[in-house]
């Protein structure tokens, strides 16, 4: 239970109390629309889907106010300490790393308000158009009638007479609010449906482009209630106009001197005071990530590995980073728009700054050929291409030099954040080891195929001879496991189980085939480690991320003075 408050405990609080907000915004104005005098007539005239429509309303805004605040990711680094001094603790940092799920939660009620707004709102204009026509002689008729004398206001907002559907369709595209309101609901459905999972994967482009369309969304947010047309009875006439007693004699309002005609105006729009302030962050973001990525890039090194894997050496004035950072990268001779993340593979000490990149779809194969990866002869400087690069942007993996034992999880391409620590961890080993908290790091690195990442079984036995050299062989311990194999290289591996280096990456640890019993690994850390904080780092899918979350928990101790797993993963 200690570690589940240690792990969870703040997000489960952060996202209580942001349910907790959405739960008082929609009780709160939906007591507003339903119970105050000065919308008795907008009640009589719609019926209950008025605060029905109002108080999803109000969370809208108050979520849209929040869904921007996640993707600034300038801010949100220089809240962990990225580019400045540390400013919050590990367990708030850790926070700021989960800022995609938060993005996703909040997108998904945004959806939820959205649907109950429309759904309302469709039955307000539906009574709307037939008070018009079919309510005669009732107090809707009469309240429909106000304003088409010169003395009077509206309050029925339908101002022409239509029978349905046809008056709908009339609302919902010659009205400013019906018109905003069907594109925001089409742009938000498109930016929805394409950021699962295998748009994203598959077709990352159509994801990017569509996802652009939030700026129509917020454009069309702030016109949506410019029209005015939920209206509420003027503080003015209620002194004058008791609702309550009036309503009863609604065919002699304006000959009973204590009920003369009701007046009415138009709410004032709130929206824009809601996502003003985020809107200008996200607007300085922009601007921010746009000064960057101008400042001149050189490609200083291409580096062809096997397996349609190629490393980029860059440099950039002034660029600074830390451990398991990333960048977004734009080539302007592959895509004048497209901006795609990459974990930079380099360590602070080096005087430059890689990525490893995999062919896996349009982009980057377009990028490996402008690179000339598909040349065999050598490429001049001048013919490589124009590079621009936004970032770095701050990860869990910055923290990894605050714990004093670690594990580091990373399933295929996700080893390469840990190729910029590993790398780090040995420029300090050769220079100034007594400075460096770190003293003990399990790495784990599950693959289908080792020969695609032959760069990373290098780094590996680099430090390997480091440390040994230095006679701290048992610094790093590491298991590298093969979770997809043929017959004859299972045949082939059996052969050269006994020679010294492992037959797939030429280091002493010998390839695992499977996967980890992680039970076993984590009982086995915290017995050697019994009064440690143990920082998990993963790099991986959500399936692994949700089992070594689970482990993190049940093995640690419910002493505060045991050993404690502290779960960490990266997004992007």
């Amino acid at each position: 239970m200690g570690n589940w408050v240690v792990n969870e405990g703040l997000s489960i609080f952060v996202i209580l109390v942001w349910l907790g907000l959405n739960a008082f915004l929609f009780w709160w104005y939906y007591r507003v629309y339903d119970v105050p005098k000065k919308f008795y007539y907008s009640r009589e005239l719609l019926g209950s889907a008025l605060p029905w429509a109002r108080a999803p309303a109000a969370c809208l805004n108050f979520n849209c106010l929040l869904i921007l605040l996640p993707v600034c990711r300038n801010l949100l680094s220089f809240l962990r300490g990225s580019s400045a001094p540390k400013c919050c603790s590990t367990r708030i940092r850790r926070q700021l790393d989960r800022n995609l799920t938060f993005h996703k939660m909040v997108a998904w009620m945004i959806a939820l308000h959205t649907a109950i707004h429309t759904v309302a709102h469709l039955f307000n204009v539906e009574r709307c158009v037939d008070a018009r026509v079919e309510a005669n002689g009732t107090i809707q008729a009469v309240l429909s009638k106000l304003g088409d004398k010169e003395d009077e206001s509206y309050l029925n907002f339908v101002r022409k007479k239509f029978k349905n559907p046809e008056g709908g369709l009339y609302v919902a595209f010659t009205y400013l609010a019906g018109l905003s309101g069907v594109i925001i609901t089409l742009a938000l459905i498109l930016i929805i449906t394409s950021s699962t999972k295998t748009i994203r994967r598959s077709y990352f482009e159509v994801f990017w482009f569509t996802h652009h369309l939030f700026v129509i969304f917020f454009i069309g947010l702030v016109i949506h209630g410019a029209g005015r047309i939920v209206r509420g009875q003027t503080e003015e006439s209620l002194k004058q106009h008791d609702p309550e007693k009036c309503a009863k004699h609604f065919m002699q309002w304006g000959i009973k001197s204590e009920c003369p005609i009701p007046q009415f105006a138009g709410n004032p729009p709130m929206t824009w005071k809601w996502v003003i302030v985020p809107m200008i962050l996200y607007f300085f973001e922009r601007m921010v990530r746009f000064w960057r990525s101008q400042q001149k890039v050189v490609i200083t090194k291409v580096v062809n590995h096997p397996f349609k894997t190629f490393e980029l050496q860059m440099m950039k004035k002034g660029f600074k980073m830390e451990v398991g950072q990333y960048i977004f990268v734009k080539c302007p001779a592959v895509s004048h728009l497209e901006w795609h993340p990459f974990t930079l593979t380099s360590a602070p000490e080096e005087d430059y700054f890689s990525i490893h990149i995999r062919i896996v779809g349009d982009w980057t194969e377009g990028l490996a050929n402008v690179c000339g990866c598909d040349k065999q002869e050598f490429q001049e400087a001048w013919k490589l291409p124009k590079i621009a690069v936004d970032g770095p942007f701050g990860t869990a993996s910055e923290d990894v030099f605050s714990y004093e034992t670690v594990m580091l999880v990373g399933a295929g391409i996700g080893v390469t954040p840990f190729a910029s620590i590993l790398k780090s961890v040995w420029y300090k080993y050769c220079n100034d080891a007594t400075n460096l908290k770190l003293k003990k790091i399990y790495f784990y690195w599950l693959c289908r195929d080792t020969h695609a990442f032959e760069w990373f079984a290098d780094l590996l036995q680099s430090l390997e001879i480091q440390m040994q050299e230095r006679d701290n062989a048992d610094f790093l311990s590491y298991n590298i496991y093969l979770t997809g194999w043929d017959e004859s290289q299972a045949t082939h591996f059996t052969v050269h189980h006994d020679e010294e280096k492992d037959v797939i990456t030429g280091l002493k640890q010998k390839t695992l085939y499977g996967r980890p019993n992680w039970d076993n690994e984590f009982k086995t850390i915290a017995s050697q480690h019994p009064s440690s904080r143990v920082g998990v780092f993963l790099c991986g899918p959500e399936a692994l991320a949700e089992t070594l979350n689970k482990q993190c928990i049940s093995n640690s101790a419910a002493d505060p003075r045991g050993v404690h797993f502290i779960f960490n993963k990266e997004n992007f």
